[in-house]
């Protein structure tokens, strides 16, 4: 079998591109990578206040003797949502803030001062 020179020409152009793509998609990698490991300090920054939020979250729950499901009612949200609050896997949204700050009769400084 042959190779025609014009089949060469556009042989090694596609070769080379293909080549510098997966070295370039590589390179990107290796920069995404880094900048999350380089990351880790604030993730566990964030985690820590998550955590001490929901803490905050559920002794004020428990102190007003109410259980999860009512806390959720009351606000308008699932109970689901209140227990991740809890957990500190997620944080509650500004106004779900201010409505757990008002149904545990605080204010919502009061709430995120104990989390300080």
């Amino acid at each position: 079998m042959k190779v025609t020179l014009f089949q060469l020409l556009i042989t090694i152009p596609l070769l080379l591109l293909v080549v510098g793509g997966i070295i370039y998609i590589f390179v990107l990698l290796c920069k995404a990578l880094r900048k999350y490991i380089r990351s880790s300090e604030t993730r566990k920054e964030s985690a820590i206040i998550k955590k001490f939020l929901g803490e905050v979250l559920k002794s004020h729950r428990t102190k007003n003797k109410m259980t999860q499901e009512f806390v959720a009612e009351a606000i308008g949200v699932s109970r689901q949502s209140v227990s991740k609050w809890e957990q500190g896997i997620s944080d509650p949204s500004t106004s779900n803030l201010f409505a757990l700050a008002k149904l545990f009769g605080v204010t919502v400084e009061e709430l995120l001062k104990e989390v300080e």
